[in-house]
């Protein structure tokens, strides 16, 4: 908590943002997709989740680090966001306080915001999804929070255990939420592109039949593990000698 208190105080009004080809590109992609194509690393954990279904975006990070049960912060950051942002929220000790709703979402729609990322709770959700605003929070809860503490805007937050620099690259869908670091993006989506080509050249020989174990050159490892192939009658032999 200490790290976090220390970064409180301050709005960053300049930050830098990714292409934004290269950026719609990836939400295009999708979180599991980019996931993998940047070795597994920048997930925000199952811990926040989609209060809707069926929707995949992907924008520039606008961080707020706010104070449990207060969301001053928060009306500080809209001033903040452009087009294409996607707001992400934590405090600097857990908070499931619902510090986020529709009012909020009409004046970042409004913005040209696509979405919103918090580890704290949100409430109006009914409201949320009729509008379209896309939310993955950590909580859905009814319970008002105060303006009373200064937090920051754009500093660097932790993001269940994952960096989130303002800037950055935020994919969402119904699978997560990843952080794609800013200066990483062009290469990440050159990665993504190379495992969507992949991933279709294996889509089709599945659909003609060829099993994952050969194509995947699993049989080999199977082996080297000690996995045998046998029938039922040996296998229930075995099974009961082992009694």
């Amino acid at each position: 908590m200490s790290d976090a208190v220390g970064r409180t105080g301050f709005v960053v009004t300049d930050i830098e943002r990714a292409d934004a080809a290269t950026i719609d590109a990836l939400g295009v992609h999708g979180v599991a997709t980019v996931h993998e194509a940047m070795g597994r690393r920048g997930l925000v954990g199952a811990s926040v989740r989609p209060i809707q279904e069926g929707t995949r975006l992907a924008g520039s990070a606008v961080t707020v680090l706010a104070w449990p049960g207060d969301n001053l912060m928060i009306h500080a950051a809209v001033e903040q966001c452009r087009p294409g942002d996607i707001l992400v929220v934590t405090s600097v000790s857990p908070s499931l306080d619902g510090s986020f709703g529709e009012l909020f979402a009409t004046a970042l729609h409004h913005r040209g915001v696509r979405g919103l990322v918090t580890t704290g709770g949100v409430r109006d959700v009914v409201d949320l999804r009729a509008m379209g605003f896309a939310v993955w929070s950590g909580a859905v809860n009814a319970q008002g929070t105060v303006k009373a503490t200064a937090g920051s805007v754009n500093v660097p937050i932790t993001v269940g255990g994952t960096v989130v620099r303002a800037g950055d690259v935020i994919v969402a869908d119904d699978d997560g939420v990843l952080c794609v670091p800013r200066g990483e993006a062009a290469s990440v989506l050159s990665a993504s592109d190379a495992r969507v080509a992949k991933e279709a050249a294996s889509r089709e020989a599945y659909r003609s039949g060829e099993l994952s174990l050969d194509r995947n050159d699993l049989r080999g490892v199977l082996a080297d593990l000690g996995v045998r192939y046998v029938s039922e009658r040996d296998f229930a032999a075995h099974d009961a000698r082992q009694d």
